[in-house]
């Protein structure tokens, strides 16, 4: 599969409700293999928190806060992935997202206004019954990719050894 740059766009952000939400949207688009995220609502303590991350983990995962979603999304340069409990099952939408452009998925935190249904190249439904947005984007992200990023080596500071019982993460020789 020849794969060029995933980006997520998450509108209706709400810093004070939402921001362990978002901070995992972020943390799973970064996981499953995307290049970073917008979010329509200014956080710098989210967009630390992430940078963070990926100062300690490595990626070139980008945060980016505070845009207007409508240029954002007018603007880009590919397919246009919006993830609503009401669009075209994944499965048969997955036949049909090309595979060879940039894609920005859109991921909604409140109620999305009509105009995405309407931009989006394809309104997926991962699933017909009420979910998360970070669920939705995981298994997307996951069968889109075919999970090829979950155990890429981002030449982090710091790297997690896989093991049955505890946690081991070790700092990684320079």
């Amino acid at each position: 599969m020849t794969m060029t740059g995933i980006w997520i766009m998450r509108i209706g952000h709400r810093p004070q409700r939402d921001k362990r939400v978002t901070t995992h949207v972020a943390l799973s688009a970064r996981a499953l293999g995307a290049k970073g995220i917008f979010i329509d609502t200014g956080d710098r303590v989210l967009e630390d928190n992430i940078k963070s991350v990926c100062e300690r983990f490595g990626g070139d995962f980008q945060i980016t806060t505070g845009v207007k979603w409508k240029d954002i999304v007018k603007n880009f340069d590919g397919v246009v992935v919006h993830l609503t409990m009401y669009g075209q099952r994944l499965d048969r939408a997955l036949e049909t997202i090309p595979d060879d452009r940039d894609m920005m998925i859109i991921v909604g935190a409140e109620k999305v206004p009509p105009e995405v249904y309407e931009r989006a190249d394809f309104n997926v439904s991962v699933g017909n019954q009420p979910h998360s947005e970070i669920a939705a984007l995981s298994i997307f992200l996951d069968r889109f990719t075919s999970g090829n990023a979950l155990y890429e080596d981002r030449d982090g500071k710091f790297t997690v050894i896989p093991n049955e019982r505890g946690k081991t993460v070790v700092e990684v020789p320079k």
